[in-house]
């Protein structure tokens, strides 16, 4: 009998474990649950499913289409679907800015963060508000093209149509899994296996990683199906996974609010031990060297554990390079706080997507700042809808040193606070792209930073003479090697003319949906003669470019890496052939939409050279 006893052991602990969670989920659902009452104040049965389309597009980080339009902008999430179960490429989808790993091996690439958990995948974000607030029940999520590149979905326990904010929002990962490869563009409808959450939402969040895809994926519409009240769990559905089980203890001892890493962070009474063991013999710089390896959240709880580990842990040279993006729903003013006396000599500092809605203050941010900006030389706040001018002016004159500065869709900012960006004289790097820099400000920026090596100004639609910003460019941005002037309306062979004579170190340029651009005029007949380090070209949508320019690409420009004329209808597969057969190190050519490269001449030109992905996409 007695090997028995262990497996009893094991059972009855597996089961206290079940119950004890379903305890605090039932506890935290009592707290948080409220009868749903309907137009006509007549309450709703809890068996009642609610289906619901999105009602608005709240924040998104970047997508494919203009500001001023609503083609391939993540607007087209909202309402019904326009497109599914068609499959192809339309406009009337959502699409993100990027696809597959070509952004990362371009001129303008930036090195990736250490200490990025292997679980945090994604890329790009976009947050959808519904209607009715209920507890999830699935989430259809309608692909139209290229699918497979949604990693993560959240819930928010804030409701963005209440008029009382409450004083801490939760979010909930409804599901999560790493970036898979699907077979095929074709439509699809995506619906994972979500998680039960405990309290009623009308927030959902969906986080994609693109990077294992051919093309842009297309997104045409999410349905969130769930019930007023909160459901009563069958024993069929409540069995538990001991993954999930891991996750609810980890969840329970480190928080699963805004306060997560807070607890972490701050002091706690530490054991005394006699001996530390064989740490004690080891080097100060092995240990620091071993500790370098773990996660922020990791390098917190092993802080608690002891007196030398705490010293190691908290020692400012691991927090050289920091990157909180990955906890975005976790940070705030309190985290900063904490987070003080350890970022005394950070250099990088990545707190892209933090701090909205309200989670990080003006005041918290410039405290940190003042205590820590002395040494950094690079600095990331794409999404961060909490700077405003006193933000950017408190950069400005705590970080002497900045090189790198992302302001990458921080649309909130006022126009006139850009002025202040001009006083950091030494920036190499400036990503504005999605911004609301006006023309006197940029002007400006361009005079008094002439170090400028990378500059992002793609879909900026407050500037009104890009011909005098390229002139400025050209004059004073010698150094240029990369330039995004991705839907610069107003750019002309002027302007272009100025961009090429000035700035002859150029390695990468985006001139996509720039309509003034005319082949006619000699503009990228130019480009290709003054230019001969290009690596990336994108000319995107204009329908100009023809054989005389593809001709002279292949004669001056043979370190190409990467060209995109979609769109063209003068572009003929001889010019395409001499371009391949001179540009050897050619990877991505994307012809979609090119009316002359049809189907049978893009597997032919893939048989030849067979180290280019050639895109042709299609619409059915």
């Amino acid at each position: 009998m007695s090997p028995v006893f262990p497996m009893l052991t094991v059972l009855s602990m597996f089961y206290y474990m079940c119950l004890r969670r379903r305890a605090r989920t039932a506890t935290r659902g009592e707290m948080n649950s409220r009868r749903a009452i309907e137009s006509n104040t007549r309450a709703l049965p809890i068996n009642v499913e609610i289906v619901q389309y999105a009602k608005e597009v709240l924040d998104f980080s970047s997508h494919y289409g203009s500001e001023n339009s609503m083609s391939y902008t993540m607007w087209n999430l909202a309402g019904i679907p326009n497109v599914y179960p068609s499959s192809g490429d339309f406009t009337q989808t959502a699409v993100f800015r990027t696809y597959g790993t070509w952004w990362d091996r371009c001129p303008s690439a930036r090195l990736p963060f250490k200490r990025t958990p292997p679980t945090f995948w994604s890329q790009d974000y976009v947050e959808l508000a519904f209607e009715e607030p209920v507890y999830p029940t699935a989430v259809h999520i309608l692909e139209t093209y290229h699918p497979g590149a949604v990693v993560r979905i959240l819930a928010c326990s804030a409701n963005p149509y209440s008029q009382n904010p409450p004083a801490e929002v939760r979010w909930e990962i409804l599901w999560s899994e790493a970036p898979t490869k699907v077979n095929g563009p074709q439509a699809r409808q995506f619906t994972p296996c979500i998680k039960q959450i405990n309290f009623p939402t009308n927030l959902i969040r969906l986080e994609v990683n693109s990077s294992l895809l051919d093309y842009y994926t297309e997104l045409d519409a999410v349905v969130l199906h769930g019930v007023k009240e909160r459901p009563v769990l069958s024993l069929k559905t409540s069995m538990i996974d001991m993954n999930d089980i891991d996750e609810d203890e980890d969840e329970e001892k480190y928080g699963c609010g805004m306060d997560t890493l807070n607890k972490q962070f701050s002091t706690v009474t530490l054991r005394e031990w006699p001996t530390n063991g064989y740490f004690d013999k080891l080097p100060y710089e092995l240990i620091q060297l071993i500790l370098s390896h773990l996660t922020v959240p990791d390098l917190c709880r092993l802080a608690q554990t002891c007196k030398l580990l705490y010293q190691h842990c908290c020692d400012p040279l691991q927090y050289i390079h920091l990157s909180l993006q990955p906890y975005w729903a976790r940070i705030n003013d309190t985290s900063l706080e904490y987070l003080q006396s350890r970022c005394t000599l950070i250099q990088w500092l990545n707190l892209s997507w933090t701090g909205n809605r309200g989670a990080i203050s003006v005041s918290g941010f410039s405290r940190f700042l003042k205590v820590c900006g002395s040494e950094l030389v690079r600095l990331e706040l794409s999404c961060g809808h909490f700077l405003n001018e006193t933000c950017l002016e408190v950069i400005t004159e705590m970080c002497p040193n900045l090189q790198e500065l992302n302001l990458s869709s921080c649309d909130k900012i006022p126009p006139q606070a850009f002025n202040h960006i001009a006083k950091v004289s030494g920036l190499k790097r400036l990503v504005l792209y999605r911004t609301k820099v006006e023309q006197t400000a940029l002007l400006s920026i361009l005079n008094f930073c002439s170090e400028l090596q990378h500059l992002s100004l793609g879909s900026c639609v407050m500037i009104e003479d890009y011909d005098l910003i390229a002139s400025m460019m050209g004059a004073k941005c010698k150094k240029l090697r990369s330039l995004d002037l991705w839907r610069c309306k107003n750019i002309t062979e002027s302007g272009i003319a100025e961009l090429a004579s000035g700035c002859q170190l150029l390695e990468e340029l985006d001139l996509g949906w720039c309509p003034m651009l005319q082949s006619s005029t000699g503009c990228f007949t130019n480009l290709a003669r003054k230019l001969p380090n290009l690596q990336k070209l994108f000319l995107t949508a204009n329908r100009s470019v023809c054989d005389t320019d593809i001709e002279e690409l292949a004669a001056n420009c043979t370190h190409l890496r990467q060209l995109d004329i979609l769109g063209t209808r003068m572009v003929s597969p001889a010019s395409l052939r001499k371009l391949l057969e001179s540009c050897k190190d050619l990877s991505l050519l994307d012809v979609s939409f090119c009316s002359q490269i049809d189907n049978r001449v893009v597997l032919e030109l893939n048989a030849n050279f067979p180290n280019v992905f050639i895109k042709k996409s299609f619409t059915q």
